[in-house]
């Protein structure tokens, strides 16, 4: 409010009883308005004393105008406060739904109380977003979901988001204890959220929409929630089809549960060879029955690959190979093709040593039983040197055959690498990292995983370093 200017009064001569009354002609404008498109100016009579209150915002998307009562409005932390950032593996691998073909690439992550932010990296992010035409990749934890994976990749620490649009996207970090902090700290963000999206007239369309088996038009007038009368006898016709439509569907129903019904068991197409048993994935002691031995043929070739030709090599099972490799040569296993690994198409033994690691990672029970995990971690909690090697070595013969041959040859395939440790600088600690999450793990995680994935490493560990002790013959 702003009293009427020189210009205005100049010409009026004050009247004597208005000065006597206390009053004075004011010319209103409405502050809030904007192109001065809803100013308006009147004279009344005020007295000293008494202050105009400020005019009433009109504007039709004023809240207090909507029919709709926001019930779910949830205070929530200030959604602007940086709560973690730093450098991390990232890659999409769903948008909206549709699946993404998987691309590892290096991100600064911000997380914020509400989102995430992927910058490309840079040594100062926080100055990407100056950039002309730049925006970060956002995702939005409200709903989310996240989880650890070990079926995505065949990265070690890898967990996955899951946003409520069907957005996708997988983390990981190779040091331990840094991709824990960002999966807690998301997770807690995530659960200091509301599990339901607040309700926007866009989302409730949304809503509308899921509930009902009316498509409605997307041209629909939000004041009158009436379409416009071009599209009226499109929606009629919409009604109607919904209507008949509901017939055909309750028959396509009926047909697939008989059809499911009357289709036969897995174990039925194995016996008649139409499905074949897969190496990968396959239970050990299936695999082993299958062809009549201990320990699986592909295990046995992968160890030969690499003493020939990978002892040597620097960061041997620790650096990642070829995923797309990788994956094609667990094709042509599963296949039973003929495999020769001095093939030129597995050169690289980086690709051996992947899909070994992916053997042992996607047995449906890991090489160390899940009814053995608690006492093997119980075993390396033992102080006394020897009476840990010993309780180790007790629970090693306890294991089933085609475990126990597979194990005794693999650690002493992992023994010759350590022993190259000055060449290919993979020490029993750096083997036990590597392995220890591989080949035992329980059978349901629990918020202990940091504490187990440290005696995970430990166990192999000191596997490797006591290797005659523990799966040789002699008694203490």
């Amino acid at each position: 409010m702003e009293r009427s200017s020189t210009s205005d009064t100049a010409s009026e001569k004050p009247n004597p009883s208005h000065h006597s009354t206390g009053a004075v002609q004011m010319r209103i404008k409405n502050s809030n308005s904007h192109h001065d498109r809803l100013s308006q100016s009147k004279s009344m009579i005020l007295s000293e004393n008494v202050k105009v209150a400020e005019p009433i915002n009109r504007h039709r998307r004023n809240l207090s105008q909507h029919n709709l009562t926001f019930t779910d409005i949830i205070t929530t932390p200030d959604p602007t406060v940086v709560e973690k950032e730093g450098y991390l593996l990232k890659a999409k691998i769903a948008d909206g739904g549709k699946k993404l073909r998987k691309n590892w690439s290096t991100s600064w992550v911000v997380l914020t109380a509400r989102k995430m932010e992927f910058y490309k990296e840079s040594k100062q992010p926080a100055l990407a977003n100056l950039k002309p035409g730049h925006k970060p990749e956002c995702v939005d934890l409200c709903g989310a979901r996240i989880e650890w994976t070990s079926e995505k990749s065949s990265r070690k620490n890898v967990f996955q988001i899951t946003t409520v649009s069907g957005n996708e996207f997988l983390l990981q970090s190779d040091i331990d204890f840094l991709i824990l902090d960002w999966f807690h700290a998301i997770k807690n963000a995530i659960d200091r959220l509301p599990k339901e999206q607040r309700i926007t007239s866009r989302n409730l369309e949304f809503k509308l929409r899921r509930s009902s088996s009316i498509e409605f038009p997307s041209n629909l007038d939000t004041e009158s929630k009436e379409p416009k009368p071009e599209h009226r006898k499109s929606l009629i016709f919409r009604l109607n089809y919904s209507a008949s439509d509901t017939n055909d569907r309750n028959r396509v129903k009926s047909r697939l549960k008989k059809f499911i019904s009357r289709r036969p068991s897995l174990k039925t197409l194995q016996e008649k060879g139409l499905i074949k048993d897969q190496i990968f994935g396959s239970h050990l002691r299936l695999v082993c029955e299958h062809e009549k031995s201990t320990v699986p043929k592909f295990v046995k070739l992968c160890i030969a690959a690499v003493e020939k030709r990978g002892l040597d090599v620097d960061g041997i099972y620790r650096v990642s190979g070829n995923l797309a490799t990788i994956q094609k040569l667990r094709f042509v296993v599963n296949q039973e093709e003929k495999l020769n690994l001095d093939d030129s198409q597995w050169e690289d033994i980086h690709v051996v040593t992947g899909a070994l690691k992916m053997f042992f990672r996607e047995l449906p029970e890991p090489l160390f039983p899940y009814c053995l995990f608690e006492q093997f971690v119980e075993a390396i909690k033992i102080q006394d040197n020897a009476a840990r090697i010993k309780a180790i070595r007790n629970l090693v013969k306890q294991l089933p055959r085609p475990n126990y041959d597979t194990m005794k040859i693999l650690f002493e395939h992992l023994q010759k690498i350590a022993a190259k440790e000055s060449v290919n600088l993979m020490s029993t600690q750096s083997l036990g990292i590597v392995f220890g999450p591989t080949l035992l793990r329980p059978e349901k995680e629990t918020g202990n995983m940091a504490v187990h994935m440290l005696y995970q490493n430990q166990i192999v560990e000191l596997m490797l370093s006591e290797y005659s002790k523990i799966f040789g013959s002699e008694e203490d």
